[in-house]
């Protein structure tokens, strides 16, 4: 009844009844009393006790209740609105209903505690990556300084070690460089300063030419890779063409470095109207259900030693993300231990 009743207005509405219920009182105590008195000193004593009544519940409301509310709401207020409409807010923004006021006081505890849960996992996530990238550089960095003190320890002069070492620093060095320019990359994407150059083109002929580029690296480990039976279709879609390669380059490979010995690797087109899915998919060691949520996180790694030694900067899945996301689409994973994994992706359909 009360709740869009202003908080000022309210001891109006309570002075009223608490002076109708005093009159209410007298009247039956003075006829239990047998007193007469006359309708004028009923008058009287009403509009007397409403007046000591509003101003009782005027001090105590306004002076004690709102003196303390005032604070707190115009904290909610001002972190809702923009410094120009700071200027515009007063004291009497707080003569709303009470219910509008309870309403936005509820808002705001359920937005603040959001954020605050927010901020917490974005701390972990930050703590985590700071971890991640030390741990990602200083094995490299070390490496090279133990190679280099060697060769400086006369190792320089041993014609067994000098080259060895040199070629295994220089690959170290190499393994630094992939992942400062891939973590450049990250930042390009996420602060939208790389600028796409978006073009129609077969996907068809796009994922040919990867395979081709990656027939050496496949044959090493003894993958084969082929397109899946009925799903070769040729479809022109609009993206970013150097970008998708980047991005099919990623998959194909993580599906060679995690397949099994004499696995397959099977790619995908299918037409989903709007959008071109395409699927990445081997017969591999497949991901435990615990790694999922976290697999396109910076320099994570499911099978970490594995990852370090085939040289991989442990970006390459966060930067297939990015680039797909930069497009306005999304990918996704399905996997099955020791069964194997699916990755896919969608892009725009050409007209």
């Amino acid at each position: 009844m009360f709740q869009q009743v202003s908080i000022k207005n309210f001891s109006n509405y309570l002075a009223c009844f608490i002076a109708i219920l005093n009159t209410v009182l007298l009247v039956a105590i003075s006829a239990g009393l047998q007193l007469k008195l006359s309708l004028v000193a009923y008058l009287i004593f009403l509009i007397i006790s409403f007046v000591g009544s509003y101003i009782l519940l005027k001090i105590f409301l306004e002076q004690v209740v709102l003196k303390r509310i005032r604070p707190i709401y115009k904290i909610i207020r001002d972190s809702k609105l923009s410094p120009k409409a700071k200027e515009h807010v007063d004291n009497k923004s707080l003569n709303k209903s009470m219910a509008t006021v309870n309403d936005e006081v509820v808002n705001w505890a359920e937005s603040a505690q959001r954020e605050i849960s927010t901020l917490k996992s974005l701390e972990t996530y930050r703590q985590n990556f700071v971890g991640n990238i030390s741990h990602e550089l200083k094995t490299p960095i070390f490496s090279i300084q133990g190679y280099i003190h060697t060769l400086l320890d006369g190792g320089i002069n041993d014609d067994k070690i000098n080259i060895k070492f040199l070629e295994k620093a220089a690959a170290n060095a190499t393994r630094l460089q992939t992942i400062v320019e891939d973590l450049e990359l990250i930042n390009k994407l996420e602060s939208d300063e790389s600028i796409f150059h978006i073009t129609t083109f077969d996907i068809k002929d796009l994922v040919n030419e990867v395979i081709s580029d990656l027939e050496s690296h496949s044959k090493e480990n003894n993958i084969t890779i082929r397109w899946k039976e009925n799903a070769s279709d040729q479809f022109q879609v609009n993206a970013d063409k150097e970008s998708i390669r980047q991005v099919l380059i990623n998959l194909i490979v993580n599906s060679i470095k995690y397949g099994k010995h004499g696995g397959i690797t099977e790619i995908g087109a299918y037409d989903l109207s709007e959008e071109i899915l395409i699927e990445v998919s081997d017969n591999g060691i497949g991901i435990k259900e615990d790694h999922m949520k976290h697999l396109f996180d910076r320099f994570y790694r499911v099978d970490k030693g594995r990852s370090r030694q085939s040289g991989g900067s442990g970006l390459g899945l966060s930067i297939v993300k990015h680039i797909i996301e930069s497009h306005g689409q999304t990918i996704n994973v399905r996997s099955t231990l020791d069964i194997g994994s699916t990755f896919g992706f969608t892009l725009d359909k050409s007209k």
